[in-house]
């Protein structure tokens, strides 16, 4: 009797054993649950022009949203689904990683930067866009560098990291701005097109899509000087080595095929949907090092 209950006991442990490792790779990993489901959830921008945004026809597209389409494709391909279903869920920047975290989306297609915090709490896939901190201002004007602001009148939106960006280099290099805090980019953008302040800083990206978008976007320009640059990636779920190693070899190759470039050509420098507005964003000598040195480091 009391040999068949060590047997038993035993038994009960070898197959907890061996069970062990498929329940830790299968359930768990987003692969396996878009195989189990059908169907890949990606997470979607409605105003984040170029990168996720909605067109005319109220449909989701942009420069993140190809290059989602690409990983889509290559997920169909590694589980053998070509009929996988695309799910889009419309997400906010307060509501994608917990949307990650959930299992409600899968991946977010739309601006995020990479940063050391998030990385706690998410993953992030190779870097697809790197933004700096710099400054618009008058085409005509002798603003070439920060230090060149001192004595004038910048406008900042207010609750910005570029107001501590700012004070920091300031200090650093010993000279003074009159900054004007403004409660949105649109009114910092304001203050500087009629002339109540000399430069905006801002996320260049940011800077480009309001330039562009301008009654005369030739009257203006955006420095080169640099407070920060940051790194953008497509957010997914943190500790799945599997999924990330897919997306990152996708992005990847579409780098080294020249892909990704002509997707960047199409949403950064040619006229986009719905206004026909031509950002005139080439790539940035930061972006240019991402795409020959892929890696995924946060700020």
């Amino acid at each position: 009797m009391r040999q068949a209950a060590k047997r038993l006991i035993y038994l009960a442990f070898f197959a907890a054993t061996m069970s062990a490792p498929a329940y830790a790779q299968s359930p768990g990993g987003t692969l396996a649950k878009i195989r189990d489901s059908g169907e890949i959830r990606l997470g979607h921008r409605d105003v984040s022009v170029p990168f996720s945004y909605l067109d005319d026809n109220q449909k989701p597209v942009g420069f993140a949203m190809d290059l989602c389409g690409r990983i889509v494709d290559a997920v169909k391909r590694e589980l053998k689904l070509p009929s996988l279903q695309t799910k889009l869920q419309p997400i906010q920047l307060s509501t994608q990683i917990p949307l990650i975290e959930n299992g409600t989306i899968d991946i977010v297609c739309g601006p995020a930067t990479n940063t050391l915090e998030r990385q706690k709490v998410v993953a992030f896939s190779n870097t697809i866009f790197v933004s700096s901190i710099r400054a618009a201002v008058r085409k005509d004007g002798p603003i070439k560098t920060f230090q060149d602001m001192n004595g004038r009148a910048v406008s900042l939106t207010s609750g910005s990291t570029s107001i501590a960006l700012l004070t920091a280099r300031a200090q650093e290099k010993n000279f003074q701005t009159k900054n004007m805090l403004t409660p949105d980019h649109g009114a910092s953008f304001l203050a500087l097109t009629t002339g109540r302040s000399d430069a905006f800083v801002m996320d260049d990206i940011l800077l480009a899509s309001l330039i562009a978008n301008s009654a005369n976007p030739a009257d203006w320009r955006i420095i080169d000087d640099s407070l920060r640059t940051e790194p953008y990636g497509l957010i997914i779920r943190k500790g799945d080595a599997e999924f990330k190693a897919l997306v990152d070899k996708t992005l990847v190759a579409m780098m080294t095929n020249n892909e990704f470039q002509e997707l960047y050509a199409k949403w950064f420098t040619r006229p986009i949907p719905p206004k026909n507005v031509n950002l005139n964003f080439p790539m940035t000598a930061p972006l240019k090092d991402a795409v020959a040195n892929p890696n995924d480091k946060g700020v």
